[in-house]
């Protein structure tokens, strides 16, 4: 396994990432507690969860996930070997504290409490906020329109942290889908204000969606707050299962296709199948191939991966030992050229 210094501190963070919005949807918790076995005993010490989970978000399975990791942590014991990441949600859903936005202190000290008590653990290592709550594009969105609304203000999302931390409740904290003006203000208002400082920030990242090279990139390396990549297989497309119009049983496209339509574009099929020749000529696997060309980045600290099965697991982990060539990555940027961002 690979490690990286998460942000400026002085915590090892694996390169990849056990990601775990899948459990108490898609798996079970036996199935859960093997993936974080595996993935542990491979050197897999970054797990990132959110409150949110399971995913696609539910009223009745919000909080599941980190009920599945909490009951490991009382069963194995091995809560000191995990350094655990998770997510304050946003605005938007009702059943989350009666919706709207959730990041004044009364929303924010019921959120990280009622995590805590379903992870069965006094801290979390990493405490990341969400998505933003103003008005800001994400998730793909294009064609910005500026409207204001009310949010709370960062310097006052800053101190409510800063008193979690002073707590011992969190020991960092991160971003998550945020824009290169919020997180550039973030780090301002920290050095600034004396407040806590964001270490990351949880992006979509991947062969189909390179746009955090723009702008974000150069924030990460010159400021030290490193990407953790989300969704770097996008949702399954880079393994090549759905190619040739294939829709295996149970997997994510074919089970919640109507929440899955964000890789779902006019120039997906032809990029994926680029991309895929390229593995093939070079005898690769197309997820590791994937997985390897995004943890290589500079500006990269982990890569988030999600498994329903533990074949997938042990392909997806297994991606830090391949090595990708000088070839090979000429020939994908040779496809961005062609194909850029189909998928942002």
């Amino acid at each position: 396994m690979n490690y990286k210094k998460l942000g400026n501190t002085d915590i090892d963070v694996s390169t990849i990432c056990l990601g775990t919005m899948t459990w108490g949807e898609q798996n079970t918790q036996e199935e859960a507690f093997q993936q974080m076995d595996y993935a542990l005993d491979q050197g897999v010490n970054f797990w990132d969860t959110a409150e949110l989970y399971s995913v696609p978000p539910k009223a009745e399975t919000y909080g599941h996930t980190e009920i599945i990791i909490g009951n490991w942590f009382k069963e194995n014991k091995k809560r000191d070997k995990v350094i655990l990441a998770s997510k304050v949600a946003g605005p938007m859903r009702a059943y989350l504290r009666g919706g709207g936005n959730n990041y004044g202190i009364e929303k924010m000290s019921q959120a990280i409490n009622d995590s805590l008590k379903r992870l069965q653990t006094d801290y979390i290592d990493l405490y990341q906020l969400h998505w933003p709550e103003r008005n800001t594009n994400m998730f793909g969105r294009l064609g910005y329109e500026h409207k204001e609304n009310e949010w709370n203000k960062f310097e006052d999302v800053l101190g409510n942290l800063q008193k979690f931390i002073k707590e011992g409740k969190i020991r960092q904290i991160g971003l998550s889908n945020e824009t290169p003006w919020g997180v550039t203000k973030c780090l301002e208002l920290s050095k600034e204000k004396g407040l806590p400082r964001m270490m990351s920030v949880q992006n979509p990242y991947s062969l189909l969606n390179r746009t955090y090279e723009v702008g974000l990139a150069e924030i990460s390396i010159r400021d030290e707050i490193g990407l953790l990549a989300y969704s770097p297989l996008a949702s399954g497309y880079l393994t090549g299962k759905y190619r040739n119009n294939q829709l295996p049983k149970n997997s994510r496209i074919e089970r919640d296709g109507d929440f899955w339509t964000r890789y779902n574009k006019p120039n997906t099929t032809q990029a994926v199948d680029a991309y895929y020749e390229i593995s093939k000529k070079y005898n690769l696997n197309f997820a590791q191939m994937s997985l390897k060309f995004c943890e290589i980045q500079p500006f990269m600290t982990t890569v988030i991966i999600g498994a329903t099965t533990m074949e997938q697991l042990q392909t997806n982990i297994e991606s830090v030992n391949i090595k990708l060539t000088d070839e090979v990555i000429n020939e994908i940027n040779e496809v961005q050229k062609v194909y850029p961002n189909p998928c942002p």
